[in-house]
């Protein structure tokens, strides 16, 4: 208590010793109690959207549900892990990070319900870890029109790497810098020259597509067949027939875990064996357990290195805050990446000091910065907000298991 409480007062001609009982009695109780309201609401006033006494809440919305649910659970999963290692060791200027997700099944239309609920409702001070390029396309002019970062999408789509843009954050290599490691995988190493192309009817899909046709043309070739299926289906049959007539040597699946399991186990099952590769976002994890045991030849693009290689400074450290965040989760390149941008963001928030706000950690990733996640290098600056540009080959073991094709490209 403030010993100005304790002075005498001024009644009349005698004094009398106020004391500090006397203050929580009555009007004096009234009058603190009012004072406290206005200094709270004072503080409370000055402080960023999403950022509390105690904590500082982000936002995901992600597929939770239906085919693509495993990659927005694996990056969720990815996430807490991250933020609950920082919580455990104080939080950020003693602040935890709180993560609120909803489920928008991999869907435009709920993406865009989803991120409105969290700008409007949750109050968030950012968004993180949206999974896809159609979802990401619809939520991003959201973020963009109220200012609030947008973190780390699951996605390698150009759309979110113009540097006119001012609230995208990319932390992974893009879809076409992906495709080219793959194309330079089967052309090179492997010497194929006819490759075919299955791909989403849908934004991901064809930017996917596109990455392919531009890889390949910068080596004077071109896909000799170009099949599509719907987005959430498994309806993949006709595409498959259509492609074994190309007769290729490659196919490249541009598609989540489902769809491309369903296509790599019924083209074996009528005699059709190419090699298999497939983007990224495919989900290895989830391929790799729809397929188990694969005795097929499966490539598999990745923007993070193995996942499980403990000798690797950045997988040990994730595969322990993981384990402690929740044993049950499975480990994966998908949920790695999630626990880097974690990282990512909770180490931005810590060089903000103890007051941040949407518009500094904006500026942060506009001006040179440099990021070192336990090896894992990530460099932003003015007219690049795309953190990493490395692609990691891997293939799928008969036992589910990965093998580095590359130190990373």
């Amino acid at each position: 208590m403030n010993r100005r409480l304790n002075r005498r007062f001024v009644t009349g001609s005698t004094f009398r010793l106020i004391d500090r009982r006397d203050v929580l009695r009555g009007p004096f109780r009234i009058l603190l109690a009012a004072l406290s309201i206005g200094f709270v609401s004072s503080a409370d006033s000055r402080a960023e959207t999403g950022v509390h006494s105690d904590r500082i809440v982000l936002g995901q919305s992600a597929a939770f549900n239906g085919p693509a649910a495993s990659l927005g659970t694996a990056f969720r999963d990815g996430l807490n892990a991250a933020f609950k290692a920082v919580n455990r060791s104080g939080g950020i200027h003693g602040r935890h990070i709180r993560l609120i997700g909803y489920d928008d099944g991999y869907e435009p239309e709920q993406a865009i319900a989803n991120t409105k609920k969290l700008i409007d409702d949750d109050a968030v001070f950012a968004l993180i870890g949206e999974v896809g390029t159609p979802t990401s396309r619809a939520a991003h002019p959201l973020s963009e029109k109220a200012g609030i970062p947008f973190v780390a999408p699951f996605t390698g789509a150009s759309f979110l790497r113009d540097p006119a843009l001012i609230t995208a954050i990319n932390l992974r290599a893009s879809y076409a810098q992906e495709a080219e490691a793959l194309i330079g995988y089967l052309t090179g190493s492997e010497h194929m020259s006819r490759i075919a192309v299955l791909y989403q009817d849908d934004t991901f899909g064809r930017v996917g597509l596109n990455g392919v046709r531009e890889a390949l043309k910068r080596r004077d070739m071109a896909p000799v067949s170009e099949e599509t299926f719907r987005r959430n289906t498994t309806a993949v049959k006709r595409a498959l027939l259509s492609i074994r007539r190309s007769q290729p040597e490659a196919v490249i699946i541009v598609g989540p875990y489902e769809p491309a399991a369903v296509f790599i186990k019924t083209a074996a099952q009528i005699g059709f064996e190419p090699t298999f590769a497939a983007l990224s976002f495919v989900g290895s994890k989830a391929l790799a357990a729809e397929l188990h045991p694969n005795d097929h030849a499966v490539v598999v693009s990745q923007v993070v290195p193995l996942f499980d290689d403990r000798t690797l400074p950045l997988a040990k450290n994730f595969l322990d805050a993981l384990t402690a965040a929740n044993p049950q989760a499975e480990a994966g390149f998908v949920t790695l990446e999630g626990y880097i941008a974690g990282r990512l963001v909770a180490e931005a928030l810590r060089r903000l000091g103890p007051q941040p706000t949407r518009s500094a950690f904006l500026d942060l990733f506009k001006s040179p910065a440099t990021f070192d996640i336990d090896g894992m290098v990530l460099e932003f600056g003015p007219g690049d907000n795309q953190g990493s540009d490395r692609v990691f080959l891997t293939a799928i073991g008969e036992d589910g298991s990965f093998v580095a094709l590359d130190a990373g490209l």
